[in-house]
């Protein structure tokens, strides 16, 4: 099913669950994460049978962001995807959802550490779930770094701006209480329970209309910057389509039989 060393990729009915998985270093980013993430991502896309994807961390952690000891030059795991790399100078941007959107819903899974990289890439996902002690922040001013995985953009796009700019220019940690006050993440459960919720979630969006949940997820990122006029116009354009597809048909007779709809992506 794909994955690498340090990402093991899982089908749960229709979802994919990719998991971070180097708990000893608390998940930090590999080059084999990397490029298991990125080929995951492209998997979920290309695979019609796949309606939601999970990200989530191996061990009780999500990610406690770049592998700094190769940042510093002392070598980084996974020599054997350079290639990758060097073909595709892009592709660690787009394993980090920074210059890629998966067309399907993406729903984090957090326990434990999601800091510096980890919160970075939970900025590209489009539903959070975190375990009660997990810990978010970006730390990258404090070790002298910029947060470079697209927070000084996304960050204040998601959240308030003054909050926003103190987890930035601060790098202090916030508890999953705080980070879902501020609507950085949207649900705090018990711990060890975030993989259990997310999938929930996933079957509840695996339930709906294939195409209708694409294009809804499409039009929310694609009028996010335009005028409310520029915004209506677009969801008219990318919204209206969807009523003449057989899915679209199915779930009104669905209802109106009082039965489960089966949607076949028509």
């Amino acid at each position: 099913m794909g994955g690498t060393e340090h990402l093991t990729v899982q089908r749960e009915g229709a979802t994919l669950v990719l998991t971070l998985n180097r708990p000893e270093a608390k998940n930090a980013l590999s080059l084999p994460m990397l490029v298991g993430l990125y080929d995951g991502w492209l998997a979920a896309d290309e695979d019609d049978t796949v309606r939601s994807v999970v990200l989530t961390g191996a061990g009780g952690c999500f990610c406690a962001g770049m592998d700094l000891k190769a940042l510093a030059g002392k070598g980084m795991d996974g020599e054997q995807y350079r290639d990758r790399m060097t073909a595709d100078p892009d592709l660690h941007w787009k394993a980090m959802l920074r210059h890629h959107r998966p067309r399907k819903p993406v729903i984090a899974a957090v326990e434990g550490h999601c800091v510096a990289g980890g919160t970075e890439i939970l900025q590209g996902t489009d539903i959070r779930i975190a375990g009660a002690s997990a810990t978010f922040g970006l730390f990258e001013v404090k070790r002298g770094l910029f947060p470079i995985g697209g927070s000084t953009v996304r960050l204040p796009r998601q959240i308030a701006h003054t909050h926003a700019l103190e987890m930035l220019l601060t790098g202090r940690p916030y508890s999953a209480d705080e980070a879902a006050r501020i609507g950085l993440i949207g649900r705090v459960v018990p711990d060890g329970t975030a993989l259990e919720q997310a999938l929930d979630v996933a079957e509840r969006i695996n339930a709906c209309g294939p195409l209708a949940v694409e294009a809804v997820k499409a039009s929310v990122y694609e009028t996010a910057e335009m005028t409310e006029t520029d915004g209506l116009a677009a969801e008219l354009k990318r919204g209206w389509p969807v009523f003449a597809t057989a899915d679209a048909k199915e779930g009104a007779r669905a209802f109106a039989e009082k039965r489960p709809p089966v949607y076949r992506r028509a």
